[in-house]
């Protein structure tokens, strides 16, 4: 890092007011600079944006800028942004959806309003000051606004709002329709990664009328589902998601493998299926399935089921090893502030209205779930915290076992202390306080330990059989 900023001009962006700088900043460069007409350059820039990384390594992912309108026409079709809108641009600008807007603002010429950090009250401050027509978020912001309280949350007037366009995540639809009860049926939805740009959108009505779809495709989009087969699969039946947007990326930066592609389609990593009207119904990742008992679960179900109850701020479910299913259900989960919940509250909830193998077998509380700076649950977080207590409940086992080795060992001293007593009298009589002593405390250290050991399996077995 020191060598690449090594004969390297540096400019400070933004910093806190009263704060001593070293380098100039932007401002400073912009009042200094010439104000002629610049030479074009030869060919159109490119946009590299880094992927969220949530199952690994962000990668950059290339893109050149779109030879015509239309995938500016494909979201405007849906969502109804205007020319010089002011638009509230809450989500990171880094992140493909914040930067998607801020381009289609330059296409419309909009006014942008955003914000150096996020917190919930201040963009309800701000759009009852500012007015904005638009608001762009990822639903976890969604997520923080509704936990304000409500006499909070009702102080400010958004009325201005039209359009409050989401995206970046998965969307619960308890959220969506809590939302759009709030602030009115302004929510749209956009299902789509930072490899194929978009695949879907669901409006107000597709949310209110199917809560938790994804929508349908806009206009000159594709969407197919494939098996593993590579055969399209007939509708309700879920399927590996493959787009075609016409804005699909270039590859990533650094030679690094691209995404799969069947005949002219690009794959999302996402399995999901279209229900009778033609909406799209997101389900999971591909690389999430978790095979339990020979039974295929993905998460998302059981993570909207579970996110339904009003108990719950968040939730996020993985697989994790088990040696009699191969993998089970485990749901990390976060509870609203004051509020009671127990595992079996979770677990009889899940049993009540899915398939018994659907339901978790171990439930963890959590105070807050592990986000990326777009606000996506890093769930390989969750699985790397699993498989550290895992080793460090083996690691500790040995201990016990050798507690429990102590005792074995106690019952023999205790049968040739009696049979010495007999034979001798007197010897025994001088050595009988020492074994007495010795055995006593032997006993004492085993018995706990096997206790502890015996208590474990009771407590494995009933877990198998909920």
């Amino acid at each position: 890092l020191k060598a690449a900023g090594k004969d390297r001009s540096r400019f400070v962006a933004w910093h806190e007011p009263g704060e001593k700088l070293s380098v100039p900043t932007l401002e400073e460069l912009i009042e200094r600079g010439d104000d002629a007409d610049l030479d074009p350059p030869a060919e159109p820039g490119r946009t590299v944006i880094l992927t969220s990384g949530t199952t690994g390594t962000p990668k950059g992912a290339g893109r050149s800028q779109p030879k015509n309108l239309d995938p500016a026409v494909s979201l405007l079709a849906t969502i109804p942004l205007h020319s010089r809108d002011l638009t509230f641009i809450a989500a990171p600008l880094f992140h493909s959806w914040g930067f998607a807007h801020f381009s289609l603002g330059l296409v419309l010429s909009s006014t942008f309003l955003v914000q150096r950090r996020f917190d919930p009250e201040a963009t309800l401050k701000a759009i009852e000051e500012h007015r904005p027509d638009n608001l762009v978020v990822v639903p976890v912001m969604m997520q923080r606004i509704m936990d304000l309280p409500p006499a909070t949350r009702r102080k400010y007037d958004t009325s201005s709002l039209k359009v409050v366009a989401v995206s970046g995540s998965s969307l619960p639809g308890e959220l969506a329709t809590n939302f759009m009860d709030e602030f009115g049926d302004v929510v749209y939805n956009l299902y789509g990664s930072t490899e194929v740009a978009w695949a879907s959108i669901a409006t107000p009505e597709d949310l209110r009328a199917a809560p938790g779809t994804a929508g349908r495709p806009p206009y000159r989009t594709t969407i197919r589902l494939y098996n593993d087969k590579n055969q399209e699969v007939a509708p309700g039946e879920t399927g590996r998601i493959f787009v075609a947007s016409g804005f699909e990326f270039e590859g990533y930066t650094g030679g690094v493998e691209t995404k799969a592609q069947i005949d002219g389609l690009m794959s999302t990593g996402d399995v999901g299926r279209f229900d009778e009207n033609g909406r799209l119904f997101v389900e999971g990742r591909d690389d999430e399935m978790i095979v339990s008992g020979g039974e295929n679960v993905f998460p998302r179900e059981v993570e909207d089921l579970i996110a339904g109850r009003r108990e719950v701020a968040e939730v996020a479910v993985i697989g994790v090893k088990d040696p009699q299913f191969g993998q089970r259900l485990k749901a990390f989960v976060v509870k609203k502030g004051g509020a009671k919940l127990t595992e079996a509250d979770v677990k009889n909830h899940v049993k009540s209205n899915l398939a018994r193998y659907k339901v978790p077998r171990d439930v963890e509380f959590l105070k807050e779930l592990p986000r990326n700076t777009t606000g996506k649950v890093v769930k390989r977080e969750l699985a790397e915290r699993e498989e550290g207590g895992k080793q460090a409940d083996s690691a500790a086992k040995p201990a016990r076992e050798s507690s429990a080795t102590e005792k074995a060992v106690a019952k023999p001293a205790r049968r040739s202390k009696a049979t010495s007593k007999k034979a001798t009298a007197k010897p025994a009589r001088r050595g009988k306080p020492a074994i007495k002593k010795a055995t006593a405390k032997a006993a004492r250290r085993s018995e706990p330990a096997n206790k502890k050991a015996t208590a474990r399996p009771a407590r494995s077995r009933a877990g198998a059989e909920s």
